[in-house]
């Protein structure tokens, strides 16, 4: 599927302009009309969102590629849970905005081989807090709970 060409160069260019969390606010700014744009580009996106994740070792594109996958979510475009093989890439990072973004993704997806990792960054959070201005494990808890009541409830209502 072909994409509009100015929406695939702002996807080349993912991570430019994020104002990370800092003293005055606990959470991350993305270019809005950007991510609009990206967004309404729907499933001929994701291919090229998923290859900037698969390429990419700069953590603001990785941030700014879960932020668009979070709210493509919202949108309900569908296939993102086949993207974990390239979102499980970074299940090993410390950076707590990645973590909470995964999180945010995998309580949406619940792609069976996530809880796992959710589990270990929810211990890492735990042990060694790393975050100054806010707490990860909250999204990353809510998550883990999302998992027990989502599959918990199958087991009890067979």
């Amino acid at each position: 599927m072909q994409i509009n060409p100015i929406v695939a160069f702002s996807i080349k260019n993912l991570g430019k302009n994020i104002k990370p969390a800092n003293s005055s606010k606990n959470y991350c700014c993305f270019d809005v009309q950007k991510i609009e744009k990206i967004v309404a580009e729907k499933e001929a996106a994701l291919p090229y969102i998923e290859e900037v994740l698969k390429t990419t070792n700069d953590s603001r594109a990785v941030l700014d590629g879960l932020y668009i996958l979070n709210i493509m979510l919202d949108k309900g475009v569908k296939g993102i849970e086949k993207t974990y093989p390239t979102l499980s890439r970074f299940n090993n990072s410390t950076s707590p905005d990645i973590q909470v973004m995964l999180s945010g993704i995998y309580r949406k997806t619940l792609v069976p081989d996530a809880f796992g990792p959710l589990n270990r960054m929810l211990m890492q959070q735990i042990f060694c807090p790393n975050s100054p201005y806010f707490d990860p494990t909250e999204e990353i808890g809510g998550a883990i709970l999302e998992y027990i009541k989502n599959y918990g409830a199958k087991q009890a209502y067979k």
